[in-house]
């Protein structure tokens, strides 16, 4: 036999649900995969073109579109799935019928519980957000996926309830970058303003439909999961694909100073060593004070460097 048998070798691996993807969802999650796999691949083919200290945006865009890759293989594959008893049995729809079961992929969610952080950190990062903000931010993120997760999960009306609190934490995740980030990222100005702008309002406006989408899905029971998963994928190739694009489009002439960052390549590391062995050897071995300054004459006084 020919073409994508996925499903039928998957069939008696778990429980299966009355109502689930067919060859069509399981050919587009695949394809999603795919796409995600060369964007992984161009990301970490572009990271070798540049300095070691100008890689962290690509480093960060491969890892969330690797994560996904895998994510759409399992659900591709059928697998990373729960068969969940619906709320809303609807029997005149001709999209879901009158399915007792659902398949609940959570393979879906541990990509989001993943990537999604590393999405927030980029943007972030892009502004020059202190510590204290990302933390705060990148916790209502994760818990914004595990209540989507919950209410996934649940059988009973009770889901609305982890729906609200999902909903609740993505207006403060939105407070978080139109407020303070947004303050940041205008004190920098220049390319890093104008990349989080960017990124920012296009990572915010999709995320907004994700809700819908869980609503129409694993919530409300209203499309079937061949919708599901064009909606959900296209919405994920939008944040991830789409975003990557634009963020490091915007980063191509970005040094990490522009936006904070004081990183130091392996031979600057070594060549600072180097001299300051040098000052010990010619001063006597007399050490250099906290600051960095030494009592040799003629040498720069030294800073401390954030790595």
């Amino acid at each position: 036999m020919s073409g994508n048998q996925a499903i039928n070798a998957n069939r008696y691996v778990g429980q299966q649900a009355n109502l689930q993807i067919t060859h069509r969802g399981s050919d587009w999650y695949y394809t999603v995969c795919a796409m995600m796999g060369a964007t992984t691949l161009i990301a970490m083919g572009l990271a070798f073109r540049r300095p070691q200290t100008h890689r962290l945006f690509h480093y960060l865009t491969a890892s969330i579109t690797a994560v996904a890759c895998v994510s759409y293989f399992a659900m591709g594959s059928n697998l990373g799935q729960l068969p969940i008893l619906v709320e809303f049995v609807r029997r005149r729809n001709r999209q879901v019928g009158s399915a007792g079961t659902r398949e609940i992929f959570y393979a879906r969610y541990i990509d989001w519980f993943i990537t999604t952080p590393l999405l927030l950190l980029e943007l972030l990062l892009t502004a020059g957000v202190p510590t204290p903000t990302i933390l705060v931010t990148l916790f209502a993120d994760v818990l914004m996926i595990v209540c989507g997760l919950i209410g996934a999960l649940t059988q009973t009306r009770y889901k609305w309830g982890f729906w609200t609190f999902g909903m609740a934490a993505l207006f403060f995740i939105a407070y978080e970058l139109l407020y303070d980030a947004r303050r940041h990222a205008n004190v920098l100005g220049g390319d890093p303003k104008k990349t989080f702008w960017t990124c920012g309002i296009w990572l915010l406006l999709l995320w907004f439909l994700y809700p819908i989408a869980w609503g129409l899905s694993e919530g409300g029971n209203v499309i079937h999961p061949d919708s599901e998963a064009i909606f959900y994928g296209i919405l994920d190739v939008l944040a991830k694909i789409g975003f990557a694009g634009l963020l490091l489009w915007g980063h191509r002439k970005t040094s990490p100073r522009n936006i904070g960052r004081n990183i130091i390549e392996p031979d600057q590391l070594f060549e600072k060593h180097g001299q300051d062995d040098g000052v010990t050897s010619q001063s006597g071995g007399a050490p250099s004070n906290i600051s960095g300054s030494t009592a040799g004459a003629g040498h720069p006084t030294a800073t401390p460097t954030q790595v």
